[in-house]
């Protein structure tokens, strides 16, 4: 075989010269494959290896097409951009194909657009990091060549299907995504709550309204009642809770803005989050701690259930503070830790407060290069800036650190732990987005409890004797436990019910922004 130089730097094409006549039809589709194919590395190399022979378009691969086909047609399933496979031109342009040269092109048409599928399915149409620097989970993106390769040693179907994530979570959204379609087919939620605030014992037309709209939700059974009565107080509840509100069973501003939220909010909620499960299609390890950033909670897992869970104060909605998403693996404790202050609190917030007075921010230390504190008096703070202020600052463990009494490390680049707090009043906020970036736990005690357990005969009297040294101590964890930081403004639990929450720091947004723009739409389904 005689290789001729294609027109992409570092490929070849074979040039099938001799070939009898009866070959000449084969031939010639093998030629116009290795041309098609030439730009794209991995199915050249794909195609070479099998000296050319399609996977498509043979006489014998009609189960191939018709499975490609099927699978492409109903992308918009998953949330995928239907236009980015064109099942209906692909179909089109293999009945027209009649040419070993159409045949040929069409051919690696297919595989093009079934190696696009497959990599969106199963591991997203987005890259992460390209949306916003602090999605940092590492997304699997697996070998073109080997993916074609195992389809067309594969049942094609079965194949396709297995591309998607086999997490419950993302079947149950992919299940609330099509209830969602169905209801914007029907014409949504009905008239908006034209109120402010509504509460149990009022009547008319605002109540009306509230009820016709839990009645679409489910949180109702159908019912003609005018009053805000005991039935409606408790669909309002159940809503709360599934909304990430305190479940007081009145209707006020906050509970009033989400019920009124539109079914295409949720469902792009529900795209959003479909995708996110694409990026993180692996499945969970048995036990692993989970933070959902914009639920402001913190759960630790195990078997798929919570046997912990807290709330947390998240980093504030700015753009050096808020709480990257990333993964990671929680090794150790620090038991009456000491706050080393991060370089730009110190350089932006406390720098400018002691070149006003050198007292200020007193429970701080002052430390030299050299490791020790330096005497405040020493130090003429107005002749430094925030480049070539020369010193750190320490908090010592005390009841009133920062970081309070314990803190949860999982040693990373970006400098984010968990940890205690002596401010507990954020806490009994609904949205708890006020830190610097690291996630602080309201129960954290109980938190390095459920740590300690599997470790510690008595890990409570472990934990407070260590805590009455008022000594810094570090305790290593045996078994060192995956933590996840996520970001899901939209899940479906084990009973099926939908759980929404604010899109906090605009991600989902962002996101949905580039879903859109990657082809990705809102559907309707008609009943």
């Amino acid at each position: 075989m005689k290789l001729i130089a294609a027109g992409a730097v570092g490929f070849v094409l074979p040039n099938f010269v001799g070939a009898s006549r009866a070959d000449a039809a084969v031939t010639a589709l093998k030629q116009a494959i290795a041309e098609a194919a030439a730009k794209d590395e991995a199915l050249s190399a794909f195609y070479r290896e099998r000296n050319y022979k399609p996977v498509f378009v043979g006489n014998g691969d009609g189960r191939r097409r018709g499975a490609l086909l099927k699978a492409l047609a109903s992308a918009g399933d998953h949330g995928l951009p239907i236009g980015a496979y064109d099942a209906a031109g692909l179909k089109a342009a293999m009945k027209a194909a009649k040419t070993p040269s159409d045949r040929g092109r069409v051919e690696v048409m297919a595989a093009t657009r079934m190696l696009d599928y497959a990599d969106h399915l199963r591991s997203g149409v987005l890259t992460p990091r390209r949306i916003d620097s602090l999605l940092v989970m590492d997304v699997p993106r697996y070998d073109r060549a080997s993916t074609i390769d195992a389809f067309s040693k594969s049942n094609p179907a079965a194949f396709l299907k297995k591309m998607a994530p086999r997490k419950p979570e993302y079947v149950r959204l992919q299940k609330e995504k099509l209830q969602l379609e169905k209801l914007l087919g029907k014409g949504g939620w009905g008239d908006k709550v034209q109120a402010k605030s509504l509460k149990p014992g009022q009547s008319g037309g605002a109540v009306v309204q509230l009820r016709n709209r839990l009645i679409r939700m489910g949180y109702m059974r159908k019912s003609a009642t005018q009053s805000y009565d005991v039935k409606m107080q408790s669909a309002v509840q159940k809503f709360q809770i599934n909304h990430g509100l305190s479940p007081d069973g009145v209707a006020g501003a906050s509970t009033i803005a989400q019920v009124n939220k539109d079914a295409q909010d949720r469902l792009q909620q529900v795209l959003v989050a479909m995708e996110r499960q694409r990026w993180n299609s692996r499945p969970l390890e048995k036990k692993h701690v989970w933070v959902n950033i914009p639920d402001f909670h913190v759960d630790i897992m195990k078997n798929g259930k919570s046997t912990f869970r807290s709330r947390v104060v998240v980093g504030k909605n700015t753009s050096d503070r808020r709480t990257p998403e990333f993964s990671d693996t929680m090794e150790f404790m620090i038991i009456n830790p000491s706050w080393y202050v991060p370089r730009s609190i110190v350089t932006k917030e406390y720098l400018p407060l002691m070149q006003r007075n050198k007292g200020a921010a007193g429970q701080l230390q002052i430390i030299g290069r050299n490791g020790k504190p330096v005497s405040r008096s020493s130090i003429n703070f107005s002749q430094y800036n925030a480049k070539n202020f020369p010193y750190s600052m320490k908090q010592p463990p005390s009841k009133g650190n920062a970081l309070g009494l314990v803190k949860f490390m999982f040693p990373n680049k970006h400098n984010i732990y968990l940890h205690d707090t002596p401010s507990k009043s954020l806490f009994g906020r609904e949205s708890r987005a006020f830190s610097h970036g690291c996630i602080r736990v309201h129960k954290p005690f109980d938190f390095a409890y459920a740590l300690l357990a599997s470790q510690e005969k008595d890990p409570e009297g472990f934990f407070q004797s260590a805590l009455r040294t008022k000594r810094e101590r570090r305790v290593d964890l045996r078994e060192p436990l995956p933590v996840h930081i996520a970001y899901y403004t939209a899940w479906v639990d084990a009973k099926g019910q939908a759980h929404y929450r604010n899109d906090v720091y605009n991600r989902d947004a962002q996101i949905f922004s580039a879903l859109s723009r990657a082809g990705v739409s809102l559907r309707s389904v008609a009943s």
